[in-house]
């Protein structure tokens, strides 16, 4: 449902061979720009979020997916043109099933990181927190 001042997001993490995929945002993003992060996106409307992660995953990598499991939610609060917004975000484990990353702005960057180098990056600490929620349920 498309509630004004509200966002229902679907974040991707990506993991193959014990590495997590992070892309890092461009410049020219509104939304921290230059972050490092996983692919993540806004919900069309009507969309199912697990559709969406894999939308989301294509349209920002190239990359196929399959939805491994649902790991978790979260929530955050952002501003858009001076108006607070609700982003309510369902997070999944997905398996790539292809590996050629095509990015859509020419200043952005991908890296296959060891869960160890996460910290090597500028990762934000929501962005680390889903990726953490994924790992977790590895083992599960």
């Amino acid at each position: 449902m498309d509630i004004p001042g509200e966002n229902r997001l679907a974040a991707a993490v990506v993991v193959h061979r014990g590495r997590v995929l992070l892309v890092r945002r461009s410049e020219t993003e509104r939304f921290l720009p230059g972050v490092w992060g996983v692919p993540c996106g806004k919900l069309d409307l009507g969309e199912r979020s697990e559709h969406a992660v894999l939308r989301e995953l294509r349209e920002e990598t190239a990359l196929l997916g399959r939805v491994v499991r649902k790991v978790g939610e979260s929530s955050f609060v952002s501003e858009y043109q001076g108006r607070e917004i609700k982003n309510y975000q369902d997070n999944f484990l997905v398996e790539p099933l292809t590996f050629d990353v095509r990015l859509p702005h020419r200043d952005q960057a991908f890296d296959w990181r060891e869960p160890s180098a996460l910290d090597g990056v500028r990762i934000d600490d929501y962005n680390l927190d889903v990726v953490r929620q994924a790992l977790n349920s590895v083992g599960s």
